[in-house]
């Protein structure tokens, strides 16, 4: 066989014939999970891809374009990274319990569990608890196995029962168990972080050290390379107090100002999930996404415009908990595919081809 030729498109019918189980299997767990927000007296909502703002992360990139008004003047808009800003806009006017499904757009992203464009599910509960979207993934991923007919979620080989109890550790539990790293030594009371303490522990553990490595790209090459791996295996895990620094739209923790109400879930080693005691100081939140941003220009050379109408939300948005859950992974996940793609009933052209 030629190594060198290229797959088959995905509409072609024997192509396609592969993957319609999958796709049937997400038909299936999306029509499951609506009635579950139903029955919990959600409302879904839809919002708007074009926003001012896709998103003030600084590892995020987003894709550009622009707008003409009626005299043919040009204004930059972005497709939005998540329906986020839009959700915490509806919750300030009065909604208490929202779901959205939305397709999300993201540059620079395309691999396995990757896509530029995929879809987002995302839920949110005023006056609400961050604890009570960790029940919340229980019951999702229990619906959504037993709606594809299996009792475990699989990827590249590994297994995690979605019917036991999640396994909930913080991220300083788990620094120190998977890496030797006392991470919580480098994160001062208010936040602040110390690059300096932070690299000589990795030294001394044996992990590489770039001179150009901030807090922030040290923090995640540890995270990435001796957590990931050993996260939602045998049962899922909800790892839990992300250091503030790495939080900047969740409220500080009672307990320990040093880290956030902020979790992600995992099954399989794989991401599904990113929770939120959310953060409505406005202030703090303006002031979080301008370090955010002065990150993204220091890597990567741009910046993304604030969100000026979101942060006049925040003076009128109630307290409340917010989650982001990547809905073609958990399908990936349910139904054994293999790849993002195969999830999707029509997958974005690769360049080039």
């Amino acid at each position: 066989m030629n190594s060198s030729a290229k797959a088959s498109p995905w509409w072609t019918p024997s192509v396609h014939a592969d993957r319609r189980p999958f796709l049937i299997g997400r038909n299936a767990i999306q029509a499951a999970l609506r009635g579950f927000f139903a029955g919990e007296d959600f409302i879904e909502v839809d919002t708007a891809a074009l926003q001012i703002s896709p998103g003030n992360e600084a590892h995020l990139h987003a894709f550009a374009t622009e707008a003409l008004t009626t005299d043919g003047q040009r204004a930059p808009f972005y497709l939005h990274t998540s329906p986020e800003f839009a959700c915490k806009k509806l919750l300030a006017a009065g909604e208490e319990r929202i779901s959205c499904f939305a397709h999300v757009y993201r540059n620079r992203e395309r691999g396995p569990l990757h896509h530029p464009e995929f879809t987002m599910l995302e839920w949110y509960r005023a006056d609400e608890s961050y604890e009570s979207l960790m029940m919340d993934c229980v019951r999702i991923l229990a619906l959504a196995a037993e709606t594809a007919k299996t009792e475990k979620l699989a990827y590249r080989g590994g297994e995690s029962d979605p019917f036991a109890g999640p396994e909930r550790i913080s991220v300083a539990v788990a620094f120190e168990r998977h890496a030797g790293v006392d991470l919580l030594a480098s994160v001062a009371a208010d936040g602040s972080t110390d690059r300096d303490h932070l690299a000589a522990e990795l030294r001394r553990v044996g992990m590489r050290v770039a001179e150009d490595d901030g807090w922030a790209d040290l923090f995640s090459r540890v995270l990435v390379e001796k957590i990931e791996p050993h996260l939602g295996f045998g049962r899922i895990t909800i790892l839990d107090e992300y250091p503030v620094s790495e939080a900047a739209l969740a409220r500080p923790s009672a307990r320990d100002p040093r880290v956030a109400e902020r979790f992600e879930l995992y099954a399989c080693g794989v991401e599904l999930a990113n929770g939120f005691g959310e953060l409505t100081n406005a202030g703090e939140q303006r002031r979080r996404f301008e370090i955010e941003m002065a990150e993204k220009a220091r890597v990567y050379g741009e910046t993304y415009p604030l969100d000026e109408d979101f942060l006049a939300a925040l003076s009128l948005m109630p307290e409340a908990s917010g989650i982001a859950l990547g809905f073609d992974r958990l399908v990936m996940l349910a139904t054994g595919a293999s790849r993002i793609d195969q999830v999707l009933w029509a997958p974005v052209a690769e360049y080039g081809r």
